[in-house]
């Protein structure tokens, strides 16, 4: 689930054929998902891409992890592992997607599957697969919209849309804002309440509607070969498991009672990629998400 990191893919200009492979390692102080804490302390989270070209199309696939640095398993303690052992690989993540871009829209569809090969917390009953669109439209504003819908055990939609600019605080550093609204259609909890863990289905969220606001500010900048970005994010709660933070000490791991309306996340990614074959061209930067 990935895929909130922020990572910057060099990608080639049109009409340069070549092929890129890339690799990311993000450190953040919580692993939040969509707006929900899965780990509430610090997290590794490296991945790796190849990119090619395809016609007019460009395809790439690619591999992400969570990692638990610690032993996450004191009494506030949230963790994807269940706090069963320290440097914890808690989760894997594939994905394959198609860009097209026509003139300055970029449209992509793909798969991604979440995989958790833990035998706490997030177990193999918790694998699953999501299909997915997007639409970006590069302009001043960068506006966004995405869906994904889980095919395996969840079966509902999700919705996201964004936007976000750049400002050049130096020739080689900017600043740049962002704003992420979460939208839930079907990814909810059924016959109970998610928070007791009390639902008679597979869900992501407890109702269906709003999920989140996430506004952003990250502040890009190269280093010799690697792009490196750090960012601050809060996240202003809509559906109740967006707003947890902590488990409540009072009732142990039976409710995550502890509630805030908004919270705060950080961290910074290191990116590397390099492009192969093909004509000589400027890279133009695309955000992934």
């Amino acid at each position: 689930a990935a895929l909130v990191a922020v990572g910057m893919v060099a990608t080639a200009a049109p009409g340069a054929a070549q092929v890129t492979v890339g690799a990311d390692a993000a450190l953040f102080s919580d692993y939040v998902w969509r707006g929900i804490t899965y780990a509430n302390k610090f997290v590794i989270q490296p991945d790796a891409y190849l990119t090619f070209p395809a016609g007019p199309a460009s395809i790439t696939g690619g591999v992400w992890f969570n990692i638990e640095p610690g032993k996450y398993d004191g009494a506030t303690d949230i963790s994807e592992g269940g706090g069963a052992s320290s440097f914890d690989f808690t989760e894997f993540d594939w994905w394959g997607e198609v860009n097209y871009t026509v003139k300055s829209v970029t449209l992509t569809g793909g798969a991604t599957g979440y995989v958790f090969p833990n035998k706490a917390g997030f177990t193999k009953l918790n694998n699953t697969v999501e299909l997915y669109g997007k639409a970006a439209l590069a302009n001043v504003i960068n506006p966004k919209i995405a869906v994904w819908y889980d095919v395996n055990k969840i079966k509902g939609a999700y919705f996201e849309g964004s936007i976000s600019h750049s400002f050049p605080a130096s020739e080689k550093v900017s600043v740049t804002l962002g704003a992420l609204a979460g939208l839930n259609a079907g990814q909810d909890c059924k016959g109970g309440d998610a928070l007791l863990f009390t639902c008679t289905n597979g869900y992501n969220f407890q109702d269906n509607g709003f999920t989140h606001l996430d506004l952003s500010a990250a502040v890009p900048f190269t280093a010799g070969p690697v792009s490196i970005s750090p960012a601050l994010h809060v996240v202003i709660g809509g559906d109740d498991l967006t707003k947890y933070t902590a488990l409540d000490p009072a009732n142990g791991v039976t409710s995550f009672f502890n509630k805030k309306d908004a919270k705060v996340w950080f961290g910074g990614t290191i990116s590397w990629s390099r492009s192969f074959g093909g004509e000589e061209a400027a890279p133009e930067e695309e955000t992934k998400e």
